[in-house]
């Protein structure tokens, strides 16, 4: 049997069995809704869930983090049904893991190492690749004791991938060592970042970046707005590293558009830090376009989480459009939440790209001000400006005058708006 999602044979997927632990303060639906997304992970990483243990409890067990009963439990079920890992639905203490992986056969791994090995699939460029390694072993970092972890277990599969066994079986010195080499390499490559930025800032490019919860439709929106080639589908963190390509709206205007990261939930604040810089692309945008999956149930979590990593990114003063994705497969129990201005639509929808492309245009014409002026005839290369740097609402030639009467919206900032001021009537 094939599972075409994923590119592989039922039979080459590993076998996974679930852990999740319930606090008082997690009501029903929302545990289960982490349970299934722990589910999606899982396939993402090319593992199958066969199996879920749960316990309710007031607070985590510090040495196994589920009650005693508990392990007794999930160790005759690992024994019955051979499971090649074990994932745990929370971040996991270094003595915990190594209490656990003292008394189950399977490797044992967390959310966090989880989620650490399907950005290492997903990485593509050095940058992405060098956050990757950064984020795994700044978290095995900890864990290592000796040769650290049961590290003989780590012959492959879901939870190794990245820096690798050879690399983890050396002392603290050498990880210690790589971690400042690699962050010097980052430093480097933040700066090229941040002067490409700075170019695009020169050059008062209206910029737009999409943020969403992983598998939104950030990167089929994107595709679809710029007729790009970014690598869509419908898995958790398609999209790991940014793309920034061109959106021509209704007028003519040219905005820069950027796809960003998926967000989610209890995502590890070492991942936080690690990709801060490609986040940063939302932080420097004009306008962010927040994107939610209107098909799914847990649609409204979703919106808080991105709220909050906004916040925590510092980008939360910057306007924001709502756009609910999925219109054509929305949840049933679905209602606009958002704060903000949002629309409803379907990415493969072009009557919904377009009105999705004029509210953009819209509120990107309430931060700029209203021009009305006459440039002569003889004025081309200013007329030519106006056409690529302004929201041009109005152009017609008067001949008693022989100029063309210009009306638009323009940045204030622009250094063409002093040019403006001299035909302005």
């Amino acid at each position: 049997m094939r599972d075409e999602s994923l590119g592989t044979t039922e039979q080459e997927l590993e076998k996974v069995i679930l852990v999740g632990c319930q606090l008082p303060t997690e009501d029903d639906d929302r545990f289960q809704y982490s349970l299934d997304e722990l589910v999606s992970l899982t396939k993402t990483a090319k593992g199958k869930a066969i199996a879920t243990v749960s316990q309710k409890r007031n607070t985590r067990h510090p040495a196994t983090y589920i009650g005693k009963g508990k392990v007794e439990e999930l160790i005759t079920l690992a024994e019955e049904l051979e499971p090649d890992v074990i994932i745990f639905n929370d971040e996991l203490s270094p003595s915990q893991i190594r209490n656990l992986s003292n008394v189950l056969e399977a490797r044992v791994i967390d959310r966090t190492q989880l989620i650490l090995d399907i950005f290492a699939q997903r990485a593509r460029s050095r940058e992405g690749k060098l956050q990757v390694e950064l984020a795994q072993l700044q978290y095995l970092l900890p864990r290592l004791i000796g040769k650290g972890l049961s590290l003989s277990r780590l012959g492959g599969g879901i939870g190794t991938r990245g820096p690798g066994e050879t690399k983890l079986e050396t002392d603290r010195r050498h990880i210690h060592r790589r971690i400042d080499d690699i962050k010097s390499q980052l430093v480097s490559i933040v700066k090229h970042r941040e002067r490409y930025r700075e170019r695009r800032k020169h050059n008062q490019s209206f910029q737009l970046a999409l943020v969403g919860y992983t598998n939104a439709g950030k990167s089929t929106l994107f595709n679809r707005l710029t007729e790009a080639d970014s690598f869509e589908e419908n898995q958790l963190f398609a999209t790991l590293d940014p793309m920034t390509r061109k959106c021509i709206l209704p007028s003519g205007f040219t905005a820069l558009l950027t796809d960003t990261v998926g967000f989610i939930q209890d995502l590890p604040t070492s991942l936080i830090a690690a990709f801060r810089s490609t986040l940063e692309e939302a932080k420097e945008a004009d306008l962010i376009l927040h994107i939610v999956d209107s098909s799914n149930p847990d649609y409204f979590n979703h919106e808080q989480t991105v709220y909050k990593l906004l916040d925590e990114l510092e980008a939360d003063k910057i306007p924001v459009l709502t756009v609910y994705n999925k219109s054509d497969e929305k949840h049933h129990d679905f209602v606009p939440s958002s704060v903000h201005q949002s629309i409803l639509i379907s990415a493969f929808n072009e009557d919904d790209l377009d009105s999705l492309k004029q509210v953009i245009q819209s509120l990107m014409m309430e931060t700029m001000e209203e021009y009305k002026v006459y440039i002569p005839n003889s004025e081309g290369k200013l007329l030519s400006m106006l056409k690529s740097t302004s929201v041009l609402t109005e152009l017609s030639f008067e001949e008693e005058k022989d100029s063309y009467l210009c009306k638009g919206y323009i940045q204030p900032t622009l250094s063409i708006t002093q040019q403006l001021k001299n035909y302005m009537q």
